[in-house]
């Protein structure tokens, strides 16, 4: 298996179109200049040592050099040992609540940091599932597509926040669809989201798309964070409460109920986070229950880089042009 192992450098393939359009600029600037003068037999003395061909080459071999500096930063690898992998699994995507809300402190440190290491513990236990991550607030966004890299998801997990969702609320329904839209279409079981929320802005599509997903074999188990006496979201710069219109300080409460009806809805169980430890064990124990399906991949367990190659031949080129002369070769007297 041959793969760039940083795919995005490549698009710094557009930059070469710039030394491009400066070359084909130069030599229109260089026709009309001679033009200017008038005189062609005099812009023929005064040109007839230089070289168009050589000129025009110059710039291939610098313009090829560029383009292989890109390949050597994407840095070309190819596998030298792969196995191939087996396993009965699930696929789980997390849909996890990112909005303000879930920086209140009714449970320490906040809602959003005990999610957090719910997750990470929840990996921890996930052996064979692949796993995928959509954050929401007032819009929602698939942060990674299923993936058996368990490792690269508590990344994702850790970095996620409110900042990453500029539009604020709770859109369940729409968290719910997006999560839906990452699982194989073709599968009528083998899925499961797990929604993280406080449900605290009442989605009323929620308990709909809920009983849609379940029909095509979405089992949806849900956790509230939070508690319901419910607490003052801070502003982590200024450490004061949110305040409506009206100056009254806002109390974030969590919403058990649309949780508990759209676990029901999808086949799923609600719990309050309370004990991370206990809902990861009751969550595994759902999962465990569920028909599992077989997952095959490769794992390319070592990589053989040709950046190194691609550096030495830009450098002989760059070199290379230092000798190639713009001025036509004369005959030996």
């Amino acid at each position: 298996m041959v793969r760039f192992e940083h795919t995005e450098y490549l698009l710094l393939m557009l930059l070469v179109t710039v030394p491009v359009l400066l070359f084909r600029y130069v030599l229109l600037w260089k026709k009309k200049t001679a033009k200017k003068i008038g005189d062609e037999k005099l812009v023929a003395q005064l040109t007839g040592s230089f070289s168009l061909r050589r000129y025009l080459i110059k710039f291939c071999v610098v313009a090829g050099a560029l383009v292989i500096l890109v390949f050597a930063a994407a840095n070309l690898q190819s596998a030298t040992q792969v196995e191939n992998n087996s396993r009965k699994g699930i696929d789980i995507m997390i849909a996890l609540d990112v909005s303000k809300s879930m920086l209140a402190e009714d449970v320490k440190p906040s809602r959003l940091d005990e999610a957090k290491q719910l997750i990470n513990k929840l990996m921890e236990r996930l052996q064979n599932d692949r796993v995928g991550l959509v954050i929401f607030a007032g819009r929602a966004y698939l942060q990674m597509p299923l993936t058996s890299d368990h490792i690269a998801a508590k990344l994702y997990v850790n970095n996620a926040g409110p900042d990453a969702v500029p539009t604020q609320g709770t859109v369940i329904s729409e968290a719910l669809r997006l999560s839906n839209t990452a699982f194989n279409a073709k599968d009528k079981k083998y899925k499961a989201i797990l929604l993280i929320t406080d449900g605290e802005d009442h989605d009323e599509g929620a308990l709909k798309t809920a009983k849609t997903l379940a029909e095509n074999g979405v089992v949806i188990n849900t956790v509230g964070v939070g508690t319901t006496i419910g607490s003052p979201i801070l502003n982590p710069i200024t450490s004061e409460s949110r305040r409506d219109l009206q100056g009254n300080v806002i109390i974030s409460r969590l919403n058990e109920q649309e949780l508990m009806d759209i676990a029901s809805a999808a086949g799923g169980v609600y719990q309050q986070l309370n004990d991370a430890d206990a809902v990861v064990d009751k969550i595994i124990e759902e999962i465990n229950a569920m028909e599992q399906k077989t997952i095959r991949d490769n794992s390319l367990l070592n990589f053989r880089s040709f950046f190194q190659w691609f550096l030495v031949v830009a450098l002989a080129a760059l070199t290379g042009e230092l000798f190639i002369s713009e001025k036509r070769k004369t005959a030996a007297s």
